[in-house]
């Protein structure tokens, strides 16, 4: 099972980014996928989460209404589209997923946010 995230850079504040993670290696569908992220010198913290069988969504209030997670099973992949981008939303952001029991991180993509 791996997890490979991407599509982080440096946008402005509200501007858009959209963020990948391919995932490969499931054999089945029945869990659930999503972004953490962490800020420098801050905890991790949970962002979105998506059911890939049903597609039931999860957001933390702080993204609620500006972020969107979506799943393209088609090409395992997860997206999280970002919108009206704040500077509080500066961090590295990982896809993560608990599989079977066994949990798993995908490298982190760096997202900054500053004019």
């Amino acid at each position: 099972v791996q997890l490979q995230a991407s599509g982080g850079g440096l946008v402005q504040p509200g501007g858009s980014l959209r963020l990948s993670c391919a995932r490969s290696g499931f054999v089945y569908d029945d869990y659930d996928i999503g972004w953490f992220r962490q800020a420098p010198g801050k905890a991790r913290e949970g962002v979105s989460r998506i059911s890939v069988r049903s597609g039931a969504t999860y957001y933390a209030d702080s993204v609620k209404g500006r972020f969107t997670i979506s799943r393209d099973n088609t090409k395992n992949t997860l997206y999280l589209q970002m919108n009206s981008l704040k500077p509080e939303d500066t961090a590295s952001y990982f896809c993560n997923t608990d599989y079977r029991g066994r949990v798993y991180w995908g490298q982190g993509t760096l997202v900054t946010v500053s004019s």
